[in-house]
């Protein structure tokens, strides 16, 4: 079995009273009641439920849009008392809901308590791990947050893929072509013999979490010679292209090849893994330019690069196009509504962490922090520094029809691969059909959903 590093990652979570924020002679934080109806500290154990952690994120928000800074201080003083950073599920949730808006207060600095918050913040910067590939390939196994969309994706492309002896996949992925090892192994078995594997990937510059610690040319090379060992010859070749402008470095080398190998009889198949959410969306545009505001955006900033990513994906006539993204809506431009949309939502990943990593893991030291990472994306910045802009599936679903793309129902095999997967974990994992697409979910809340399309 392949193990994690046993060099650990530094502590996660540092989060301690507020070093300039007013004292008393004891070094510790006024008590004083935070407004009236807030109790002291002697009855904060009442706050302990997750609506009301909930409703104090909100009102700390509010406080902190409104450069409030007395109400922002005590709100900001419960919850740190309240949700301790090795608490349970809700108590982390919240600790990094907590370390976001001290970011965010940190970023706005117009008064002395926001200041002293900027000088704070240094000691709350989350350090992410970097994987090594057997790391990666080990981490992303432990749940079925990416498993899901690699046996749904797998098996929709080992059916699109029969009869063809050559295959371009464009893998568009999160996690780094883990799930195509996977797919080699069940290519390497057609009755009819493997075919040629061509693999394009977007050498993106973004740093988001998983992040490997080594380049895509290292990685593959390591894909290749896999490929190799099962008797399947792989092309792997990295294209420089970011999400920032809709990989339109390479959509363009895409277009390019599509003229030359048009008549080539190759499948292009598409695989999109939870990674066109960082394409930006139409809100990003609508962010008013005033001097006032710290994340002003110029009017020329370019939008709408969704639509015209896919635009250019249906142009190109692809065989299929699979998309798996996580089930859930962190686009408005409303704090407050993307707080409670990101709270109701990333509560599954602690939840599920309980049931599979044991407290003071390192493995769960860096699940937390690349949660903390999204976290903090989606509460702390505005306009082009957050990328973390999630849509529902019924938006992209829309979105597709709308390029004139038509989705397919996933077979039978795969619904089976979907089922033999999810026996490997937890009871509260389940999933279910939503017309063709598949949907995973954790005690009957949706997280991940996997569709597939194709030109209509």
């Amino acid at each position: 079995m392949m193990q994690f590093s046993e060099t650990p990652p530094p502590s996660l979570h540092q989060i301690t009273s507020f070093p300039d924020l007013p004292m008393n002679n004891n070094n510790q934080i006024n008590r004083t009641c935070p407004w009236p109806g807030f109790p002291t500290s002697k009855a904060l154990g009442s706050f302990g439920d997750a609506n009301c952690m909930e409703q104090l994120l909100v009102h700390c928000a509010n406080a902190i849009e409104s450069n409030d800074a007395t109400l922002a201080q005590q709100i900001l003083w419960v919850l740190n008392n309240i949700a301790p950073p090795d608490g349970d599920s809700n108590q982390r949730l919240t600790c990094g809901f907590l370390r976001a808006l001290i970011a965010r207060a940190a970023n706005v600095g117009t008064c002395k308590m926001f200041t002293a918050m900027a000088n704070a913040h240094a000691n709350l910067a989350i350090t992410t791990h970097k994987f090594s590939v057997i790391e990666l390939a080990s981490f992303v196994d432990l749940t079925p947050w990416h498993r899901f969309g690699f046996a749904a994706a797998n098996a929709a492309i080992l059916e699109v893929a029969e009869g063809f002896s050559v295959i371009h996949i464009v893998d568009l992925s999160l996690t780094h072509c883990m799930q195509i090892p996977t797919l080699i192994d069940a290519l390497a078995s057609r009755p009819e013999g493997p075919p040629l594997v061509k693999l394009t990937v977007a050498g993106a510059t973004e740093d988001v979490p998983p992040m490997l610690d080594l380049s895509y040319e290292e990685l593959g090379s390591k894909l290749v010679n896999f490929a190799r060992s099962r008797n399947v010859m792989l092309e792997f070749r990295v294209i420089p292209s970011t999400s920032s402008d809709g990989f339109s470095a390479l959509i363009e080398e895409l277009r390019v090849q599509h003229l030359v190998c048009a008549d080539s009889g190759e499948a292009l198949i598409v695989n999109c893994h939870m990674m066109l959410h960082y394409i930006p969306e139409e809100t990003l545009s609508t962010i008013h330019n005033t001097n006032s505001s710290p994340y002003s955006l110029e009017s020329s900033s370019p939008s709408y690069h969704r639509t015209m990513f896919l635009k250019s994906l249906r142009s190109l006539n692809p065989t299929i196009v699979v998309l798996v993204d996580e089930d859930a809506d962190f686009t408005s431009n409303n704090l407050v509504c993307r707080l409670r949309s990101a709270f109701n939502y990333l509560w599954i990943p602690y939840d599920t962490m309980d049931t599979f990593l044991p407290r003071g893991s390192k493995q769960r030291q860096w699940y937390e922090a690349d949660i903390c990472w999204k976290i903090e994306n989606v509460i702390a910045h505005e306009g082009p520094r957050r990328i973390e802009r999630l849509e529902p599936k019924s938006r992209w679903a829309q979105r597709m029809r709308n390029v004139n793309f038509r989705s397919v129902m996933f077979s039978e095999d795969a619904v089976s691969e979907v089922k033999h997967m999810l026996d490997e974990h937890a009871a509260g994992w389940g999933f279910k059909k939503e017309e063709e697409d598949l949907v995973l979910t954790w005690k009957g809340h949706n997280v991940v959903f996997a569709t597939a399309w194709v030109p209509a």
